[in-house]
């Protein structure tokens, strides 16, 4: 066999770039791998799209199963691909568009129905999908709408029908007549109405710019609750162990509880018999003090031992005081 080294280098770079390139492009293309993809790709039909976008979750029950591939115009409705993992999606499915945050941010849902597969070639039609109603856009378009609207003009108006009819009866008078008042009203609230939508305006845009923050808070949020799940079933199996424990260990004094008691019983004559001896435990330590004392001082001055003997010798006669019965009183 060729060494290795003696083979051309140029044919060897060329073919290693060859599988590099390979590889980046089954890097790149993972997801529609057949093996470890993320599954098969459906389609769905909805009126609108209502914010969907491309990399949207797609969820079964809650549960998070793939994500949407493409959204893209088909005559009519828009076409939405998605691609769902280990997932029993049957040819009787619906599916609907919902909202995942307060931000706006959408995913796609789907109930899954039928006795077979969904093919992959049959899209869900728009009879079994459900294309919410965006607030967030609702209120946008309603700031911009009554930004545009001329007040004073309405207010001008307003008066304007309330004098025409003010020969009218009684209760038509009186209708117009609160619209006349409602127009004033509002047009006395104008710039109060433009500055709550202005900072409604800049509210909006301010969440939005932090929505990628929101969406980690509340990532976190479910992390943090899927940890407190996690650990609940070990304090669960911990209680139910402590429990289990606590019965053996009932059972086993019950078993042992004619050998048990005469051991309590020799325990406590023991211990009331060491509280008898106390006081002369406690008097025999006080008093090895001063003998410990005086017995170091017979050691302490040398090689030989110092003593004491009193009464070894006679005691000697007394002097009489010279001074003693030569006076008197005096």
């Amino acid at each position: 066999m060729k060494a290795f080294s003696s083979r051309n280098p140029i044919i060897i770079g060329l073919v290693s770039m060859a599988v590099i390139a390979v590889l980046l492009v089954v890097a790149y293309r993972a997801d529609s791998l057949p093996i470890i993809g993320s599954g098969p790709e459906y389609k769905a039909q909805f009126s609108e799209a209502a914010g969907l976008q491309s990399g949207n979750e797609v969820r079964i029950a809650g549960v998070r199963v793939g994500k949407v591939t493409d959204v893209s115009l088909e005559g009519n409705h828009v076409l939405i691909k998605f691609r769902a993992k280990d997932a029993d999606i049957g040819n009787a499915s619906s599916a609907s568009i919902q909202i995942k945050t307060l931000l706006g941010e959408k995913y796609l849902a789907i109930d899954p129905a039928g006795d077979r597969p969904l093919a992959t070639d049959s899209p869900i039609p728009l009879e079994r999908t459900v294309a919410p109603y965006d607030v967030v856009q609702a209120f946008n378009q309603l700031s911009t709408t009554v930004g545009q609207l001329d007040t004073n003009a309405l207010a001008a108006s307003l008066r304007t029908l309330a004098e025409t009819f003010k020969d009218t009866p009684a209760d038509v008078r009186t209708s117009l007549d609160g619209l006349s008042r409602l127009s004033v009203t509002i047009a006395s609230r104008d710039d109060q109405l433009a500055h709550l939508l202005d900072n409604t305006n800049r509210a909006t845009g301010t969440l939005a710019a932090r929505n990628d923050d929101i969406n980690k808070i509340l990532s976190d949020g479910t992390k943090l609750l899927d940890e407190l799940r996690a650990r609940e079933g070990a304090i669960s199996q911990l209680l139910d162990g402590t429990r289990r424990l606590s019965k053996e260990l009932r059972g086993l004094i019950k078993d042992n509880e004619d050998q048990i008691g005469p051991t309590l019983d020799e325990l406590d004559r023991l211990t009331k018999l060491l509280q008898d001896n106390e006081d002369a435990l406690v008097a025999g330590i006080r008093r090895l003090g001063p003998f410990a004392t005086v017995f170091s001082n017979a050691l302490g001055n040398g090689r030989w031992f110092d003593s004491f003997v009193d009464g070894l010798l006679p005691s000697l006669p007394s002097v009489a005081n010279p001074s003693a019965g030569t006076g008197g009183n005096r």
